[in-house]
């Protein structure tokens, strides 16, 4: 068996073959599907193969079962494959740990008083509820070591919506304190970066490639390099909000 077949997918659900439908034809013109998708035509929709349109029968074209030995040498041999992989990933991923990158729809507030660490509080539409939906809010300890005083991570549902409420909180006063909002960063998780699955459901780190000219080195960060692309897409923002004004003609009378 070579390693082509191996790997093969099915090519309606994607998914790769099972060991024991590897040797699966169920339609005399050899066009391959997992079980599943063949029961599934079979039983819930026309019954025809989707490559020549012949009705399937009962029974497949082609089918003989692996035998036990069989199929641990698949399961061995994709094992070995997927293990030699790792390492090429890994590799060809090492450059992205020393990245952060700016996620467009999450905001960081630092300096806010201590007395409203409520998420339920912050979320409410009197206050960041009030400039989008919110799909996400964190709460810790203020970042300058301000005392009694709390930062804010906030994921807004689109880019917009970030953008308006920097654009609304930045120097806003508090209590006698001067807000600080800009978007925030993120960096890609350890598994991603070994080439294995994240288990975490809630992780709040990168498990994809970022937007690489949202991506910056931290050396790039202290020059102050992801601050000047928020403030290109804050000025993005502001046109687009020119442009979708309305423009209200002037009117004359003649006299």
């Amino acid at each position: 068996m070579d390693s082509d077949q191996e790997s093969a997918e099915c090519p309606l659900c994607l998914e790769v073959l099972e060991a024991d439908d590897l040797t699966f034809f169920p339609c005399t013109c050899c066009y391959q599907i997992c079980r599943f998708c063949w029961h599934r035509i079979r039983t819930d929709e026309n019954g025809l193969c989707p490559a020549c349109r012949k009705p399937y029968s009962e029974n497949p074209a082609q089918f003989k079962p692996l035998t036990d030995e069989e199929i641990q040498q698949v399961k061995r041999d994709r094992k070995l494959k997927e293990s030699n992989k790792k390492p090429k990933i890994t590799e060809s991923r090492k450059h992205l740990a020393n990245l952060r990158v700016v996620q467009r729809n999450l905001v960081f507030v630092n300096g806010l008083p201590s007395r409203l660490a409520d998420t339920e509080l912050l979320r409410r539409n009197d206050h960041f509820g009030k400039y989008g939906k919110i799909v996400k809010l964190v709460t810790s300890p203020a970042h300058n070591g301000q005392l009694n005083s709390i930062c804010v991570y906030i994921t807004y549902s689109r880019s917009d919506e970030a953008l308006r409420a920097i654009q609304s909180l930045c120097n806003y006063h508090v209590d006698g304190r001067t807000l600080k909002a800009t978007l925030g960063t993120t960096k890609y998780c350890s598994r991603y970066l070994k080439g294995a699955t994240c288990q975490k459901a809630d992780c709040l780190y990168l498990h994809e490639l970022g937007d690489p000219l949202a991506s910056f080195t931290k050396e790039q960060m202290q020059q102050g390099l992801h601050l000047e692309y928020e403030r290109k897409l804050m000025e993005q923002y502001t046109n687009k909000l020119l442009s979708d004004t309305p423009k209200i003609g002037r009117t004359t009378v003649d006299g």
